[in-house]
């Protein structure tokens, strides 16, 4: 497992991105090809920018990315990537979606690596993984356009299959990935939303 880890963090440092948690991004995207030229992708819990960046190079200089984080990030765009636009705000936090409004009409692909700060309890884990990546559901049905995808990190646990549930009604198609690059021991997955049914998703939200 260790040699496993530092061949990503070694991959990481020689492709010049700030972390290995790139490859959980770019492994979904060789294989479902959610993002495009010229989209606007909106990247929750960005920080240290590694997805930002993946999502640039993909998008291109014709596209937009927004990375959005409690810590400050700001990473040079590279020649031919799309602008990248770091910002640092809390996601549950009122002005957050009024900031975006004010500068975009929304996006094409919602992205989120956000974790809870582990406390040793799975169960307790687990659940802040959920209020999060709820959260990320909350903002899309706000800013996420009508058939755009949604790619989030999450903590499985007893509650995963009653979330995956709540996420069916609002995609076409919902897949759970485990990159290869995920540590083994790790019970992160990741859930591709594609197909975004912007309707339903405010519909159920206000029943929440």
């Amino acid at each position: 497992m260790r040699k496993e880890q530092d061949y990503y963090f070694k991959k990481a440092k020689k492709d010049n991105y700030p972390a290995r948690s790139v490859y959980k991004l770019e492994e979904a995207q060789s294989k479902y090809r959610f993002l495009k030229k010229k989209q606007r992708v909106l990247d929750l819990g960005c920080h240290p920018g590694s997805w930002a960046l993946y999502s640039a190079s993909i998008v291109g200089a014709k596209g937009v990315v927004v990375g959005v984080d409690l810590q400050a990030t700001d990473i040079p765009t590279q020649k031919d990537h799309a602008e990248i636009h770091w910002l640092c705000y809390d996601v549950f936090g009122d002005d957050l979606i009024p900031e975006l409004r004010k500068k975009w009409p929304g996006f094409h692909v919602l992205l989120s690596d956000m974790a809870p700060r582990t406390t040793g309890s799975q169960f307790s884990d687990h659940q802040h993984s959920l209020r999060l990546v709820r959260r990320t559901l909350e903002i899309a049905a706000m800013m996420l356009h009508e058939r755009g995808s949604w790619y989030c990190k999450v903590f499985q646990g007893e509650d995963f299959p009653d979330f995956l549930q709540e996420c069916k009604p609002c995609f076409e198609t919902v897949k759970v990935i485990k990159p290869q690059s995920s540590r083994r021991e790790s019970r992160e997955v990741f859930v591709l939303g594609r197909g975004f049914n912007a309707r339903v998703a405010r519909e159920l939200q206000k029943t929440v």
